[in-house]
């Protein structure tokens, strides 16, 4: 009751001095700076999480879910609180061209620069893409975050009270020491079950790939080491001596430590058996909609474009899907416009065009998700001189 009392005087007072002052309440507490709620600070104490521990994030666009991880003393991360997604635009798939309104899938890397505490949609952070593997396989689009403000036209929007408490998780964690977190972005939870519906999805070889890392998490609980290169995500991968990632070329000689690629082998196994039990249970594919490819993208892309101009277009944007039905029942002599024709379309309406931007990510591997001391600098990427060595700094990564 005291404690209470005590709480009131205070907000009285603030709201005196902020009167007196002409600041705003938000001035003397900004919502920045405000601290996770006490049930949750219990959850990380019974699992023995520091506030300043680690974190990495996980969205799942058909469950409408983000979660929250943190890192416990052993290493390995364990699920703190999820919320509820409040909007999330586009469809199942990842996104490929600006003005598309596909929210992102995929790893991304949030660094301490690219928190936004004046976002105009309350609070935000600018999730990093296009990251390598986006421009590598010439992906674009800007200012893709999770916000506050429940809107969104490509981004994951949260309710005010939400993204509080996820920005105060990332601002913690910085504070800690961590120098970025990773952010998974998946179209479902990766199981057999979801795999076997969606086998004839246009994107389900991305989302495949996708899974490789997800499986890396599932087994180890540790974010993976991610790196492109063939313009493909590669996981938990050691180059040889001398050897590097790059985006755009052939993959290089590489290694993964033994028990990983046997606590791999075992696992995908066992996903190989109930993948196959899920497609004799349910013979036909999932029906739900997908982004049909970057022509799909291309055509919403040019429906934002051409609806921000304020052109008169049709109150939701094209499906290839549908102009394929409506084509299909059209004379021969009535054929649509080829879809070509709308290939001009690279540019759209964007979400916050205000937003803090994000340095480009030119080499080099998608941000580890480990700490550093207060102050330490960054250690510099650069070659061993022994496999051993290469091996026991992997494996340092690997296990923090």
């Amino acid at each position: 009751m005291k404690s209470r009392i005590a709480r009131a005087a205070l907000l009285t007072v603030g709201l005196a001095l902020a009167g007196c002052s002409g600041e705003s309440l938000e001035d003397i507490a900004p919502k920045a700076e405000r601290q996770l709620p006490a049930a949750i600070v219990q959850t990380m104490k019974a699992k023995g999480i520091s506030k300043g521990a680690p974190i990495m994030m996980r969205i799942f666009k058909e469950e409408g879910v983000l979660e929250v991880w943190k890192q416990k003393q052993s290493g390995r991360y364990d699920l703190v609180t999820s919320y509820d997604i409040c909007k999330w635009s586009g469809k199942l798939g990842p996104k490929y061209t600006e003005g598309d309104r596909q929210a992102p899938e995929g790893f991304y890397g949030v660094r301490p620069q690219q928190m936004n505490p004046r976002s105009s949609y309350h609070l935000s952070f600018n999730i990093g893409f296009p990251n390598i593997y986006d421009r590598a396989n010439g992906r674009t689009g800007q200012h893709l975050m999770v916000h506050g403000a429940c809107s969104s036209a490509g981004c994951y929007s949260m309710t005010d009270e939400q993204v509080e408490e996820i920005y105060a998780f990332a601002r913690d964690a910085f504070r800690g020491g961590q120098q970025a977190f990773q952010l998974q972005a998946f179209p479902f939870r990766m199981t057999p079950e979801n795999m076997a519906r969606y086998r004839n999805d246009p994107n389900y070889p991305y989302w495949t790939m996708l899974k490789e890392g997800y499986d890396h998490f599932e087994i180890t609980k540790q974010p993976p080491r991610v790196d492109v290169c063939e313009r493909r995500y590669v996981f938990n991968r050691i180059p040889a001596e001398g050897e590097s990632f790059v985006a755009t070329e052939a993959c290089p000689p590489s290694t993964q430590p033994d028990s990983l690629m046997a606590a791999y082998k075992k696992y995908k196994a066992q996903q190989d058996v109930a993948f196959a039990e899920a497609v004799k249970k349910k013979k036909k594919p999932e029906p739900n909609p997908s982004i049909l490819g970057h022509e799909e993208a291309l055509l919403v892309a040019d429906w934002t474009r051409r609806r921000a101009r304020g052109e008169k277009v049709s109150p939701e944007p094209p499906s290839l899907a549908s102009i394929n039905v409506a084509a299909s029942e059209k004379p021969e002599n009535d054929a649509p416009a080829p879809v070509s024709a709308f290939a001009s379309a690279s540019t759209g309406a964007r979400e916050a065009q205000t937003e803090a931007g994000v340095p480009p990510l030119t080499t080099g591997s998608l941000p580890a998700p480990t700490p550093n001391p207060k102050g330490a600098p960054a250690p510099a990427r650069q070659a061993e001189s022994s496999p051993q060595s290469r091996m026991s700094r992997f494996l340092n990564i690997f296990s923090n």
